[in-house]
């Protein structure tokens, strides 16, 4: 990321990229980002539209562990 922080806004530690990771029964998957409020559904308990959806990267602070996050294209699996 371009203009990912290199240092914390709270304590100017070192800040490191990650993920936040969502689990499900059998697989595991990067957070997303999805417009709008979040809505209940029966079968999966809250409704994902897929296309409007971005994954998540984390940045952490290695001292304080502050957590900082941007929603963008390039932090999908690969």
């Amino acid at each position: 990321m371009a203009n990912a922080p290199q240092t914390c806004p709270k304590c100017a530690g070192k800040m490191k990229q990650g993920f936040v990771v969502d689990h499900s029964r059998a697989a595991s998957f990067v957070s997303h980002w999805v417009a709008g409020a979040p809505e209940k559904s029966f079968w999966t308990r809250t409704k994902v539209p897929g296309e409007a959806t971005v994954p998540i990267g984390t940045f952490r602070c290695s001292s304080c562990g502050f957590l900082e996050s941007y929603a963008r294209d390039e932090f999908a699996s690969q």
